[in-house]
C-alpha cells in the first residue's frame, strides 16, 4: 500500500453532484466536485497519437500553465476545479487560490475554502474568514474546516444545524463530510443522531448519498461498524443506487489499508445476471481506487475511456493514470493535457501535480 497521507481521487472537485451518474441537486457538492461534462460530446484527442516527450518539469509546467489560464474560465464549475486542482502546488498557485476565495461562484468560494484547508495554507485565514459569514450555508461549512486547519479558533455549532436541520440533502451531506474531516470525536453523537434521520423532503438516491456521508463521517472518527455501511453499499439492489456505488468506493478507498483494498477489488470482475460490468463510470472509480492503494494493475481500464467521446469519462480516465505511475499511464495523461475540452485538460492538470514527482 502506498503512503497514507494521499489524498484518493474522488476528492477532485466538481459543481454537480458526485461522478458523471448524478444530476445537480439543491447545490454544488463542493466537497466532491467532478470535472466539468460539457452538455455536448466532442470527440476526444486519440490516445494512440504520437505525442511529444516532454520532461517531468515540462509537464508540471504545461499543468500549471493550464491550470492558472482554467481559473480565469467564465465557466465557475472550471474555475473550482481549477482552484482545487491548485492546492496541490500552493507554492507556485496561491494566487489561484486567493481568488477563488472572493469569487462571485459559491461553489468555487466553498471549493477555495476547502483548499485551505486541505492545503494548510494558513497564510490565507484572513481571507477564509469573511467566509463564516457567507450567504451559502456550504461556504460557511467549508470556511469552518478551513480555520480549524489553519489552527484559529472559530465557533463549529453552524455545522450542527446544518447536518440536522437543513432542508437541502446536499448541504446536510456537505455537513457530515466537514465534521469528518474535523476529526473531532465529540461530534459522533450527533452524527449518530443523524443517521437514523429519515430525510422525508428527500428522493430515496438522496437519502442515500446522505446516509453514507454520515456513515463515512463516523468512519474517520473512529466508529468501525460505519465501515460496514459503506461496504453494504458497494452491491446496490436497484440501479438507482448504482451512484451509491461509485461514492462508497472512494469512500472506503480513502481509509488506505488492506481491508478496503480487499472490499473494492472483486467489484473489478463484476458481473450482473446478463454479464454485463457495471457502466463504465463505475469501473473507472474501482480503478483509480485500486491505483490509489497501490495496485495499478487496472489502469488499461482506463484506456478506451480516455478517448471517449464523454469529457467526464477522460477526465475520470486521467485520475486512474494519476495514480497508475507507469510510462503507458503517464504518456496518456500528457495526451489529455492537451484535451479540446477545458474540463478535461485541467482534471489532467491537477492528475499530474496530485501524483508529483511520478509525471
Amino acid at each position: 500500500m502506498r503512503g497514507q497521507g494521499r489524498e484518493v481521487g474522488r476528492r477532485v472537485l466538481a459543481v454537480c453532484a458526485v461522478l458523471a451518474l448524478s444530476a445537480c441537486d439543491a447545490g454544488p457538492p463542493a466537497s466532491k466536485a467532478r470535472p466539468a461534462q460539457g452538455t455536448t460530446p466532442r470527440a476526444a484527442s486519440s490516445t494512440e497519437a504520437p505525442t511529444p516527450t516532454l520532461s517531468k518539469s515540462k509537464t508540471r509546467e504545461l499543468a500549471i500553465s493550464i491550470i492558472e489560464q482554467a481559473s480565469k474560465s467564465a465557466d465557475p464549475q472550471v474555475r473550482a476545479n481549477a482552484v482545487e486542482a491548485a492546492g496541490f502546488s500552493a507554492t507556485r498557485l496561491r494566487e489561484v487560490v486567493m481568488r477563488g476565495l472572493a469569487d462571485q461562484s459559491p461553489a468555487v468560494r466553498s471549493v477555495a475554502a476547502m483548499t485551505v484547508a486541505r492545503a494548510g495554507l494558513n497564510e490565507l485565514a484572513d481571507g477564509v474568514y469573511p467566509l463564516l459569514g457567507d450567504a451559502e450555508p456550504h461556504v460557511r461549512a467549508s470556511a469552518i474546516l478551513a480555520m480549524v486547519r489553519t489552527g484559529r479558533d472559530v465557533d463549529r455549532s453552524p455545522l450542527a444545524s446544518m447536518l440536522l436541520e437543513d432542508s437541502s440533502p446536499w448541504v446536510r451531506r456537505h455537513a457530515a463530510w466537514v465534521l469528518g474531516e474535523i476529526r473531532d470525536v465529540s461530534a459522533l453523537p450527533m452524527l449518530r443522531a443523524a443517521a437514523v434521520d429519515p430525510l422525508p423532503s428527500a428522493t430515496r438516491a438522496q437519502a442515500k448519498l446522505f446516509q453514507l456521508h454520515v456513515a463515512e463521517a463516523m468512519a474517520k472518527l473512529g466508529d468501525a461498524k460505519a465501515r460496514q455501511s459503506l461496504r453494504g453499499a458497494l452491491y446496490p439492489s436497484q440501479p438507482e443506487e448504482l451512484e451509491a456505488v461509485a461514492v462508497a468506493v472512494g469512500m472506503i478507498a480513502q481509509f488506505r489499508d488492506r481491508e478496503s483494498y480487499e472490499q473494492v477489488a472483486p467489484l473489478a470482475k463484476y458481473k450482473d445476471r446478463d454479464g454485463n460490468p457495471y457502466p463504465a463510470e463505475i469501473r473507472l472509480a474501482v480503478a483509480a481506487a485500486l491505483a490509489s492503494l497501490g495496485d495499478p494493475s487496472l489502469a488499461r481500464v482506463a484506456d478506451p475511456f480516455a478517448s471517449s467521446t464523454v469529457p467526464a469519462q477522460r477526465a475520470q480516465a486521467a485520475f486512474v493514470y494519476a495514480d497508475a505511475g507507469d510510462a503507458e499511464s503517464s504518456a496518456r495523461l500528457r495526451v489529455l493535457l492537451q484535451d479540446p475540452e477545458e474540463g478535461v485538460r485541467v482534471a489532467a492538470a491537477g492528475a499530474v501535480l496530485r501524483a508529483g514527482g511520478r509525471h
